[in-house]
């Protein structure tokens, strides 16, 4: 299951952050890391992009960025 699939209010833990060299740093970099537990709070009207809440602060991050990242649902 990926980022992508959760729907607003849904949490997960984050196992595995793919995507290519340049995607895969800016997002380790965010704090998007393996072990951290995300919550989807909100998506765009149109679906992309979507608000993240982890460690304490909100991020926001494209729908195809969100399908790199590989989740354990809660």
């Amino acid at each position: 299951m990926t980022l992508k699939d959760l729907q607003p209010g849904e949490s997960g833990k984050i196992v595995t952050v793919g995507g290519e060299k340049v995607l895969r740093r800016r997002l380790l970099e965010m704090g998007i890391t393996p072990g951290t537990t995300v919550t989807v709070k909100k998506t765009a009207p149109m679906g992309d992009p979507i608000e993240l809440l982890l460690r304490g602060y909100s991020l926001t991050i494209r729908l195809d960025d969100a399908g790199e990242i590989t989740i354990q649902e809660l």
